[in-house]
């Protein structure tokens, strides 16, 4: 959600930042059933997802059967309930987020959770019910965005790369519509939740759709106008991960499951067909995830 325009990201200094978001959940039941950070013998563990009824879950809680686990699915409407959830131990892990999301979350929350493995990276893409082609969309045109910090900036710094707009500093993480060169632009964003963005799209000329929400709305894949490349460089902020509390990031069982999810076979077919075939499929170590969060943490507090 491929292409080589260049664009500035991070910072001007930086080009061709893919950003992303994507979406599952892990969650945490009471002491007496839950995963023990220092018990290999846990058997319950309660995962809460964006998005519980794709294939590939029930594909993974079957896999995880197998293995002595039993995997509950809790599933949750949007982002912004799911790090709360984990942070109050109401969940064990969750799995919807890239870390740029993670990293903004931590440093606004002074919250500690941290990436516990990878799942993917997801390209982010422009789509409209009125327009076949992106040269279709009139000037003065409208395109909905995600309102969430991460996931807006990395939609205006999409429809830059498209040529739609164009960012007054050349994109970074942090921009926001306040950013837009108005004169140079074709067209204006409306903001709104990212649940909402697909759903909008016959009242508006385009709307940048989170993976997540592309199938649900009855949008495929194929049919995107435009989309950033999760392979440029700097995509690496938005790999989607695996978040738990940071006293359970060397819990046995969570690595077991996470395992599962990188190697069986099905599952990653599973989340492979899910995305229309667009992920970029991970097993990024974990000691990198976290290095990667506390240069993401670093540059949200330098932003503040």
């Amino acid at each position: 959600m491929a292409l080589s325009k260049k664009r500035g990201i991070i910072a001007a200094s930086i080009t061709a930042l893919a950003l992303v978001a994507t979406t599952a959940l892990a969650g945490c039941a009471t002491s007496n059933d839950s995963a023990d950070s220092g018990s290999s013998d846990a058997k319950h563990v309660k995962i809460g997802v964006v998005g519980a009824s794709d294939p590939y879950w029930k594909t993974f809680v079957d896999a995880a059967k197998k293995e002595g686990i039993d995997v509950e699915l809790k599933d949750f409407t949007d982002y912004n309930q799911p790090n709360p959830a984990l942070s109050a131990g109401e969940l064990d892990l969750n799995q919807f987020q890239h870390i740029v999301y993670l990293a903004d979350y931590n440093v606004q929350n002074n919250d500690d959770l941290v990436p516990v493995g990878s799942t993917a990276i997801y390209p982010l893409a422009v789509f409209s019910t009125k327009h076949k082609k992106l040269d279709e969309i009139p000037k003065g045109g409208t395109v909905a965005i995600p309102s969430d910090p991460t996931n807006r900036a990395r939609g205006l710094n999409v429809l830059q790369s498209a040529g739609l707009l164009k960012l007054k500093d050349g994109g970074t993480l942090f921009s926001t519509p306040k950013d837009i060169d108005e004169g140079a632009s074709k067209v204006k964003v409306k903001e709104m939740d990212a649940s909402f963005t697909a759903t909008s799209l016959a009242d508006v000329d385009g709307a940048v759709v989170n993976n997540d929400f592309v199938t649900k709305a009855g949008l495929k894949f194929s049919d995107a106008l435009y989309q950033d490349d999760p392979k440029d460089a700097g995509a690496k902020y938005f790999i989607n991960i695996f978040a738990a509390k940071k006293k359970d990031a060397d819990n046995p069982t969570f690595k077991k499951l996470i395992d599962l999810y990188q190697s069986d076979e099905a599952v990653q077919k599973g989340v492979l067909e899910n995305s229309g075939g667009s992920a970029i499929l991970l097993k990024t170590p974990v000691s990198e995830l976290q290095d990667i969060l506390k240069d993401a943490e670093k540059q949200v507090k330098e932003h503040k």
